[in-house]
């Protein structure tokens, strides 16, 4: 097998980015006309079906509509009530929580095909999680979940994965993914950060445009056969709850809502031309982002001219009433969250919902107007998805699913994104004649090494999926030879209880194991989650983790930590007792044989960190922290009003067998306005022994500004492989535009003044001109 992953992974590596730059799409005037005499032709409750979305399992044979016997099968009755009665447009999700072969898919969506152009004439819109391959679709290519993706700092190599998980998921009859998640992950307590590409607004702005743009092809207008639509979400700040919680409240600035957190959306919507975006569940200032109609009308619709689908999150507008308490009952919370600019619903059980809209049409709560322009965008996405022309299609003329070079991409991309953060004595790589202690709960199960959203939503049944991929153990045995490599867990998970429950440790095994071995890899982490369930109420590494760790370095064997975890758990306790540290965050399918493959050296780890790794759980920041957070103040008399944050790495941190050295640092033009581009170039040198990859970013720091600034920001970066006493020139631009920032009244200034520029350990200094002030909400 790792034959076929180098072979091809040669092949991946001429990779470039897509020429055919995606933009907001432009609507055609014969779909318009189309679109505008179908609707004429609707009637109200027709109109109202296209706004409504339903799990699979209410048309599934079963005791209720929650689950489905086994094998699926589609009930006639439901169908009929579903799209006879209902006229429903949508139908999201899998059966029972559990992936279905492409065959089964294609069986199950050209009957649902079927029943909605019979009752309506529409084709159905079909959508699912596609969050790092084609989630639930048995046989599947998995990538590394969007947080390792970040770690790659590779946009070619994000924009592929999206391709290969569009062509994938398109190959089982779904046309639509709800992804990808560009919630910026700027707090590690939350359960979703591995679903993000970091804390960083830059990142998830480029890396979410790659991302679009793999999965929706150089022209949105038009998606073809091999892609899908995609649905950044979640809009807005869903990813930064006060409490740390999921779906708990969030409290931003003016500035920070706009600056930060509304870029990565915005960018998608106009340079990317993303078809759909989806709410945010929770509330943001005290107001509830599904009844938000200044989020969702005034800046998506108005300011953005965003002519797509904004489409909910699970059952979010009941929880308008349920949870929210913003309404009397479910009648209320549907016309607050339809007139704030909501197009689809995804309700995702209860036929009610249909009754109760059209109802509040016939009393003029909810103008028709505004029911037009909902099912307007609806059947134009499913336009520009060619749905009206193939509804459904044949999975045999797909024959690239879960093809060499798909596995190659994702293996390659699994190299990429292990990130090396201790290597003390040069102790990795490693010699293949080593005798290894494999330890660990994470270390025999490829469960924990893809996380949630795979193969079902919590991951609790990837092992049923994957016994022909190899485990952490499993393939450094196959690495380096069964008869040097021993296996003794010393701490398991309850697989059959909460992500977090461990069964009874037995460290004395672990510890005996450890005898005659030369070096220990203890794979420690998290099982796996996703959503509320994966909320935790203490960010350290289990007590039974950490004790592991601790009882073994007293064998005085050489310990390599490995991270298999979803967030940045705290390790402060056990990172002395170490010699390497290597963070896989949710690797995938191939991660096993990628860690192999970086222990022995035959990779390079390439990887950086994409968040700051947390060193104190009461001391949480991020790399763009204000001046206040990061210095030390003057002393004020007998009083001290300095502060600092102890973090465990930075952001953008991560080592490799070889040394870089950067030189040259140029700059064309050190004095700029608005409009320009500033091109910094920099010459990397590999001054190791080992060919490498460097990824270069580039940081600027606003040196005086009318809002306090951030400390710094990254404003571009690059990725280039070198080989030993090789140079590369490698130029980054940076738009002057990109310098500037949001005021307390949320308008965009670029002020006149200097700004530091730092590229690795080289600093030089340009100075913006003049002062400019965008009098509309977007620059």
């Amino acid at each position: 097998m790792r034959r076929r992953f180098l072979l091809v992974a040669i092949l991946i590596m001429g990779l470039t980015h897509s020429e055919l730059f995606a933009q907001q799409p432009k609507q055609d005037p014969n779909v318009e006309a189309r679109i505008t005499e179908i609707i004429s032709q609707m009637s109200l409750q027709e109109k109202v079906g296209q706004m409504a979305q339903y799990t699979l399992d209410v048309f599934g044979k079963g005791e209720n509509v929650y689950t489905s016997y086994e094998p699926f099968e589609l009930d006639t009755a439901m169908l009929e009530q579903g799209f006879k009665t209902y006229r429903i447009g949508s139908v999201l999700n899998t059966a029972n929580n559990r992936a279905l072969t492409p065959q089964v898919w294609q069986r199950i969506i050209t009957t649902l095909q079927e029943y909605a152009l019979k009752y309506t004439n529409i084709p159905l819109l079909y959508g699912i999680d596609s969050n790092r391959g084609t989630t639930y679709t048995d046989g599947g290519t998995f990538f590394p979940v969007e947080i390792g993706m970040a770690a790659t700092f590779n946009t070619d190599l994000v924009e592929e994965g999206a391709r290969v998980s569009a062509y994938e998921t398109r190959a089982s009859n779904i046309p639509w993914t709800f992804c990808p998640t560009m919630d910026l992950g700027r707090d590690p307590r939350w359960s979703r950060m591995w679903e993000s590409f970091g804390e960083d607004t830059y990142l998830n702005t480029v890396l979410g445009l790659a991302t679009v743009r793999g999965f929706q092809g150089p022209d949105p207008a038009n998606i073809g056969r091999d892609h899908i639509a995609a649905c950044p979400k979640h809009y807005l700040g869903y990813g930064v709850p006060h409490s740390g919680k999921d779906r708990t409240p969030a409290f931003i600035s003016e500035s920070d809502l706009r600056e930060k957190f509304f870029e990565p959306f915005r960018v998608s919507i106009v340079d990317g031309g993303a078809l759909s975006i989806m709410v945010n569940s929770g509330i943001i200032n005290g107001v509830s982002t599904h009844a938000d109609h200044r989020l969702l009308t005034e800046w998506l619709k108005e300011d953005l001219n965003f002519d797509g689908v904004i489409v909910t999150d699970w059952q979010d507008i009941r929880n308008l009433q349920t949870r929210d308490h913003l309404s009397e009952d479910y009648r209320g919370a549907i016309k607050m969250a339809i007139n704030a600019g909501i197009d689809m619903v995804m309700e995702p059980y209860n036929f009610d919902f249909c009754e109760l809209l059209v109802g509040l049409v016939n009393d003029g709560e909810v103008s028709m107007e505004r029911i037009d322009d909902a099912v307007r965008r609806v059947l134009r996405m499913k336009f520009r998805l060619g749905l009206f022309e193939t509804p459904s299609w044949d999975f045999n003329e797909y024959s690239e699913f879960n093809s060499a070079e798909h596995i190659a991409a994702a293996k390659l991309s699994a190299d990429e994104s292990i990130t090396l953060l201790k290597n003390d004595s040069q102790l990795l790589p490693l010699s293949r004649e080593t005798k290894i202690l494999v330890t660990g709960p994470n270390a025999n199960s490829m469960r924990p090494l893809n996380g949630g959203w795979a193969y079902s939503w919590q991951g609790e049944k990837v092992d049923e999926f994957t016994e022909e991929f190899d485990t952490f153990y499993e393939a450094i045995a196959r690495e380096f030879g069964d008869a040097n490599v021993t296996f003794a867990p010393g701490v398991s998970y309850n697989m059959d209880g909460e992500y977090y429950e461990e069964l009874e440790p037995d460290f004395d095994a672990a510890v005996a194991a450890a005898k005659d071995v030369d070096v220990i890899v203890a794979c420690v982490g998290e099982n796996s989650y996703c959503e509320t369930p994966g909320n935790l109420d203490e960010l350290r590494l289990s007590s039974n983790q950490i004790d592991l760790v601790k009882l073994l370095s007293k064998t005085g064997k050489p310990i390599i930590l490995v991270l298999n975890e979803g967030r940045p758990r705290i390790i402060r306790e056990i990172e002395p007792l170490t010699v390497a540290i290597l963070q896989t965050y949710l690797p995938g399918n191939y991660g096993g044989s990628a860690l192999a493959d970086i222990l022995s050296g035959d990779v390079n780890p390439s990887g950086r960190l994409p968040y700051t790794y947390p060193k104190f759980e009461h001391s949480l920041t991020t790399y763009d922290q204000k001046p206040a957070e990061n210095i030390h103040g003057e002393m004020a008399g007998v009083y001290n009003y300095g502060a600092t944050a102890s973090v465990q790495y930075d952001f953008g941190y991560g080592l490799s067998y070889t040394s870089f050295e950067y030189s040259n640092l140029q700059i064309d033009r050190k004095d700029f306005r608005s409009g320009d581009v500033i091109k910094v170039s920099v010459d990397v040198t590999n001054t190791g022994d080992r060919i490498g990859k460097e990824s270069v970013l580039l940081f600027t720091s606003d040196l005086v500004a009318s809002l306090t600034p951030d400390v710094r920001r990254l404003r571009a970066f690059d990725k280039v492989e070198l080989k030993p006493g090789e140079t590369k020139t490698v130029t980054l631009e940076v738009a002057a535009d990109d310098l500037a920032f949001v005021d307390n009244k949320g308008k965009w200034i670029l002020e006149s003044g200097e700004f530091k520029v730092q590229v690795g350990n080289l600093i030089d200094f340009i100075n913006c001109e003049e002062t400019l002030r965008w009098e509309t909400p977007n620059r």
